[in-house]
């Protein structure tokens, strides 16, 4: 398999991994506590992370930079998981997956807030044909009011389009090691959700297998695999093949919903999650060529970080 093919085809396992967490995530919520899968996704994870670190061949000890923004990152991921978990448990895993597409979005909006040159005019009509779809998506049947669930994603979008431009931030200019840094975050997701969660801890000696695989897909599989294989996959490819490769991530999930969950869509929430999908690649289209436009005058900001490419989960 040539190189290439091998690359994109990494980069849509990954898309189909995250697709795949909002179905996983609902299930398990429905065995157990949102607070006991937080903390146990983590600390799988926080597991897994420090054992490939210490397997290392050359292991370095943690630097000043890594723990510092390590902790800083750790909270404001597991402030996005807390918000996807509860919002997924309240809601459809394809709505869930759709409406957090919005982060895609946000992010150069935020991104862009108090600097000169913002997103340009079809920027914005791409964002109101995103508004426009989860207004349609939410409606089922009919219109209504979003649910807590929806809203709640909403909210995680929100957050994550900020985590992830902190990311950008933090690490622009620095020497982070991505396995290092993803260890300290999941160091520190466990040990936020471990007092919450450690009343519900008993009860795990009740839960069946179906739930611990759940769990453990959760952990191993949509965050330390998809994040050390965007990572390996993101250097051997440009940003905008990783975009677009990694933006389907909301059609797997309206795919895994629907062919293992029993979901279903109505006319009207099918054409919302066109709209979503639609507006987000229109979005990231127009941004992504506003930011490789060469500046007209000298200070306008055109460089490349993790922002380039879509957020982990």
């Amino acid at each position: 398999m040539p190189a290439t093919r091998r690359t994109d085809v990494v980069l849509l396992a990954v898309a189909v991994v995250w697709g795949s967490s909002y179905l996983t995530a609902k299930a398990a919520t429905d065995a157990t506590s949102v607070l006991i899968v937080l903390f146990l996704r983590y600390a799988l994870s926080a597991v897994a992370c420090v054992a490939v670190v210490a397997a290392a061949r050359r292991p370095r000890s943690l630097t000043r930079d890594e723990i510092r923004y390590g902790l800083l990152l750790g909270v404001t991921q597991a402030a996005v998981l807390v918000l996807e978990t509860y919002g997924v448990a309240h809601t459809s895993a394809a709505n869930a997956g759709l409406i957090i597409s919005l982060t895609l979005v946000l992010t150069p909006l935020l991104d862009r807030a108090g600097r000169r040159g913002g997103p340009p005019a079809r920027f914005f009509l791409a964002a109101g044909l995103c508004v426009g779809g989860v207004g349609l998506l939410v409606a089922g049947d009919g219109l209504r009011a979003p649910g807590a669930g929806d809203l709640l994603m909403l909210a995680a979008a929100v957050v994550r389009a900020a985590h992830v431009v902190l990311v950008g931030r933090v690490t622009e200019g620095r020497t982070l090691r991505p396995l290092h840094l993803t260890a300290v975050q999941s160091v520190v997701g466990t040990a936020l959700f471990l007092l919450p969660a450690a009343g519900g801890l008993p009860d795990l000696a009740r839960a069946d297998a179906a739930t611990w695989a759940q769990l453990v897909h959760l952990a191993l599989f949509c965050s330390v695999f998809a994040f050390l294989a965007q990572t390996w996959a993101v250097q051997r490819t440009s940003a905008t093949r990783a975009s677009l490769l990694l933006g389907t991530e909301p059609v797997w999930a309206v795919l895994v919903g629907i062919g293992f969950g029993d979901e279903r869509l109505t006319v009207l929430s099918l054409l919302g999650a066109t709209l979503i999908v639609a507006g987000t690649y229109w979005g990231q289209a127009v941004e992504r060529a506003h930011r490789t436009t060469p500046p007209e005058a000298p200070g306008t900001d055109d460089r490349r970080t993790a922002r380039d490419a879509a957020p982990a989960t």
